[in-house]
């Protein structure tokens, strides 16, 4: 396996670890809430029409596995469950691109990715 390869497993690995945190968190948020907050940070695509450095930035901003850690370390404490969730929800979003071979944007255009090319 190279090494996307293994970049890939490793989102697969963080994404379905950070639902399992959400699950193991409680009732802070509603499971059908869930769904739609687990693709909010895709709201980050709009970042495009801007242009594509203003929208690589918007989507790298929200992807990075540094912004949901954040929120579910402040969540934990905070004593803010909600936050927390907020966090591992944002962690198994990026976890889950990573998997689908969405990776981190390059100002090049949407389709470069530091997993390599999107698409064909």
């Amino acid at each position: 396996m190279g090494t996307i390869g293994w970049q890939r497993l490793e989102g697969a690995c963080v994404g379905i670890s950070a639902l399992m945190l959400f699950a193991f968190s409680g009732d802070a948020v509603a499971w059908w809430l869930a769904v739609v907050l687990f693709f909010a940070p895709d709201i980050s695509f709009a970042g495009y029409l801007a242009g594509p450095r203003v929208g690589a930035v918007a989507y790298n901003l929200v992807h990075v596995y540094a912004f949901g850690t954040v929120l579910l370390a402040v969540g934990i404490g905070m004593g803010a469950p909600v936050l927390a969730s907020l966090g591992a929800l944002w962690i198994a979003h990026s976890g889950f691109d990573r998997m689908l071979g969405y990776g981190l944007k390059s100002p090049e255009g949407f389709t470069v990715t530091h997993l390599g090319t999107i698409g064909r």
